[in-house]
């Protein structure tokens, strides 16, 4: 069955960008003079909405401007306009030496009490840059206010009267919203934050590709081509080691790039503003502006038919057993605890008990998942909840190491279909019968020592050969009662 593309995980639609200021500042001739490309011969009190099409703003996203006049609007208007703000341009004049101090006094409190429960970034828009002002005072004021307040994302000097970073200020208001700052690094600490760094020690491990704790220059070119669609070039790989090793000790190792390499060059992008940069690279491995992985990065665009059965694709299996092969250090052909720990690190939990799944496929004699094991768990697991699998497969970046989308790690197979690969069967008997030591002998723990429980179900699955083709028997205790248990037999046989 053919299944269509996955779409790209979507950012904001559109930009809201709301100017507000004390009045006679600028606000409304700013907007003008951006969509006019110069200054306004006459100024209203207020600038109706305008709308930017995406195909001539810098991120290709439309934009929403809306400005805001006291004059002709009241607070309740203005504290309606701020929610639903994306971000916000706080305008003040810069030939004012007290304009500073009011917006740190009475608009970013304002902000704050309009977005109760989410941080709104702000945009600080000093205008009139061409008129005479004291520019070391407002250079260290500015500084000041920018170390403080935390949803200040940065401050802009600009002129609507000559056009002078004017563009410039609805870029970086644009950029705030579609690349925030807040989620990724704190200004205060001067460091990646905690929830960041977690997600791109993922992203550096899935590039990890031999597991080895670094990223070699095969690893990183391919690393540079996923996530910007273009080779690095032997000249700036080496200018990047270079610039590693001038900050980092423990950066540069054996000639490959250490996860704190790795993390100290995304805290490098965002301190010198570029960090779109990082953006990119977590979008790429399907995060949200949160830093939580996408509904759609986690789910398959597939909706099988609910009469038929799921299975996993050739290529579902390969990258199963690519990242069992990973993760096998010793190549022993078996996960021990510290090998199984080191491969789910990478994702939410742990996928299964350790005990439970001992019983259910096949393990060496230590209790260890073996490859035949773990690639007849996922099988199972598939037949019976493929999203559950479509999660850990996200997870383990099988939609972004590979071309293909998360969809073709599974198969839709009708019941009767002779191409199936997953054969399920009940096991009926009644209790204490012995049905959980024959389903457990599938897996050859038929000699373990537990009772059958009452509405607790046994389950095995191991790969068998059936009429010269491999096929996975599933077999499937019945707690269901037989019709007949518990009554006399009072026939004759």
């Amino acid at each position: 069955k053919e299944f269509p593309s996955e779409m790209a995980f979507q950012e904001p639609k559109i930009v809201r960008i709301l100017l507000i200021g004390d009045p006679q500042c600028g606000k409304t001739s700013i907007i003008l003079a951006l969509v006019g490309e110069e200054f306004p011969q006459f100024v209203p009190p207020r600038a109706e909405e305008i709308t930017i099409p995406g195909d001539v703003t810098p991120e290709k996203v439309p934009t929403h401007l809306v400005d805001y006049s006291a004059q002709e609007q009241d607070d309740a208007v203005l504290q309606e306009e701020i929610a639903k703000a994306h971000v916000v341009c706080v305008v003040y004049d810069l030939t004012d030496e007290d304009a500073l101090e009011r917006v740190t006094s009475y608009w970013l409190p304002l902000i704050k009490q309009c977005c109760t429960g989410q941080t709104k970034p702000v945009i600080l828009a000093g205008n009139k840059v061409d008129l005479p002002y004291d520019t070391e005072s407002h250079t260290q004021k500015l500084d000041v206010v920018l170390s403080t307040c935390l949803e200040v994302e940065t401050g802009v000097e600009c002129s609507a009267k000559d056009l002078h970073n004017v563009s410039e200020l609805f870029y970086f208001a644009q950029k705030a919203v579609l690349h925030p700052t807040a989620p990724l690094y704190s200004p205060n600490d001067k460091q990646l934050k905690p929830e960041c760094m977690e997600c791109l020690e993922r992203v550096f491990k899935i590039c990890d590709v031999d597991n080895d704790g670094l990223l070699n220059d095969q690893e990183l070119n391919d690393f540079q081509i996923r996530c910007f669609d273009a080779p690095l070039q032997p000249q700036a790989l080496q200018d990047v080691k270079n610039i590693v090793m001038r900050n980092v000790s423990s950066g540069i190792h054996r000639e490959g790039l250490t996860l704190e390499g790795f993390l100290f060059l995304n805290k490098l992008f965002i301190q010198r503003g570029r960090h779109e940069t990082t953006w990119k690279i977590l979008r790429k491995f399907g995060y949200s502006n949160n830093l939580t992985l996408k509904d759609q990065f986690l789910q398959p665009v597939f909706s099988p038919e609910p009469e038929n059965n799921v299975e996993l694709t050739k290529s579902g299996y390969q990258f199963l057993t690519d990242l069992f092969l990973k993760y096998d250090q010793d190549c022993d052909k078996a996960l021990s605890p510290q090998e199984q720990e080191d491969m789910f690190s990478l994702c939410w939990d742990y996928p299964w008990d350790d005990q439970l799944i001992s019983l259910t496929v096949e393990t060496n004699s230590e209790g260890w998942i073996t490859l035949d094991g773990f690639l007849a768990f996922w099988t199972l697991q598939t037949a019976m909840d493929y999203s559950y699998t479509a999660q850990f497969l996200a997870w383990m970046g099988y939609s972004v190491l590979g071309k293909d989308t998360l969809a073709s790690a599974f198969r839709e197979i009708k019941p009767h279909d002779r191409q199936r690969s997953v054969y399920r069967c009940r096991v009926f008997g009644s209790q204490n019968c012995g049905k959980t030591k024959f389903v457990r002998g599938l897996v050859n723990k038929h000699q373990t020592n537990t009772p059958e429980v009452e509405g607790e179900e046994a389950v095995s699955v191991r790969l068998l050969m059936a009429a010269g083709t491999h096929v996975y028997l599933v077999l499937h205790e019945s707690s269901y009662p037989l019709p007949y248990e518990g009554q006399r037999n009072k026939g004759g046989g």
